[in-house]
């Protein structure tokens, strides 16, 4: 059984990316700082899979620390990297944190990952590479634009970093994986979206809103050029997401190139404005929501979705699961957390 090492494991796409990893037959090892998790995660994991899980805490631009982990495992063939800092708005205010925290923990794995000897790396990446996009739905091929926030920067140029790395190199294969908006939680409500303090998403905020833990959901803007006025993303259940991480890594291992680079596309295929999922969430759940429209928020963009016609031919993965279930289980898990008095 190979050992996966992955970073950000703790967080919300890496907690079901890691129970997926199980499922599959690796050994996940999870490196975490707890800036924007709970170790409260890793019980939610172990009691999904049954199995135990090996948590290296601390921070990812420790290269003495990485370089540690490596040597303690030998049995790491490849990484998945999600740590990283994540809020759009977040980062147009703290724009230098954002790209020396999430730049150089790229380039520290990176160093080590050649070090050792590693060569399968599958990438978080994010559709925000694509800025505002000319043409709908948004193709591998389409334009990589001019971000529309510090975040989305980062992500473009840890992209530039991993494809120059593998050119340079000849060592390293790597795939990016430009996801949409991941909603929902694990069916068995052990595991979700875990935001530490206020949520910066739209689900989360959602649902803390209808559990009485907000006072109302605040939606940015209803003038753009949208059916409603609202801005239009992809939602994509965070189960599908994760699965993608594993194919990712069964694509690699199956490539005998000594290097490749890759992106892909992880979306529906399906755009929905804020209006639409505050709606679905209200027939699904008959809970209503109290919101309001505010003022266009800083580093938002219009409309995106994907085509994800690539990522469902070259690597046999298609999402399985609705905007519906998606709710319905970020919902579930709410009132979770809400019985356990966490949030």
């Amino acid at each position: 059984m190979s050992s996966i090492l992955v970073t950000g494991g703790a967080g919300y796409i890496g907690s079901h990316t890691v129970v997926e990893l199980f499922r599959a037959g690796y050994n996940p090892v999870i490196i975490d700082n707890f800036s924007n998790s709970e170790k409260s995660v890793l019980k939610g994991i172990e009691s999904i899979t049954g199995e135990r899980i090996t948590l290296y805490t601390g921070d990812c631009n420790d290269a003495d620390f990485v370089n540690y982990i490596f040597e303690s495992d030998p049995e790491i063939t490849g990484c998945i990297h999600f740590a990283a800092y994540k809020a759009v708005g977040e980062s147009v205010e703290k724009p230098v944190e954002y790209y020396k925290n999430n730049i150089n923990s790229l380039l520290v794995l990176l160093t080590s990952m050649m070090q050792f000897n590693i060569k399968n790396l599958v990438f978080s990446s994010s559709c925000t590479v694509y800025g505002q996009p000319d043409e709908l739905p948004v193709t591998e091929s389409s334009p990589v634009k001019k971000a529309e926030s510090p975040y989305g920067n980062t992500k473009q140029i840890c992209e530039e970093v991993i494809e120059d790395t593998v050119a340079a190199a000849g060592e390293i294969k790597a795939v990016s994986l430009r996801y949409f908006n991941p909603v929902g939680a694990h069916p068995s409500s052990q595991i979700g979206e875990l935001p530490i303090g206020t949520p910066n998403n739209l689900v989360p905020f959602l649902t803390q809103t209808v559990a009485g833990i907000r006072k109302e959901l605040v939606i940015f803007g209803d003038d753009y050029d949208t059916p409603d006025g609202t801005c239009v993303r992809d939602y994509i259940h965070v189960l599908d997401l994760a699965q993608a991480h594993v194919k990712a890594l069964d694509y690699l291992d199956k490539k005998k190139n000594d290097s490749l680079y890759r992106v892909f596309n992880v979306g529906t295929g399906n755009g929905h404005t804020v209006l639409d999922v505050i709606k679905t969430f209200e027939s699904v759940t008959g809970e209503k929501v109290n919101y309001r429209v505010g003022t266009r928020r800083a580093g938002d963009v219009e409309k995106v979705w994907a085509n994800a016609d690539k990522i469902n031919k070259e690597l046999n993965w298609k999402t399985q699961l609705t905007l519906k279930q998606a709710l319905n289980d970020a919902w579930s898990w709410q009132k979770v957390l809400k019985n356990r008095g966490k949030q």
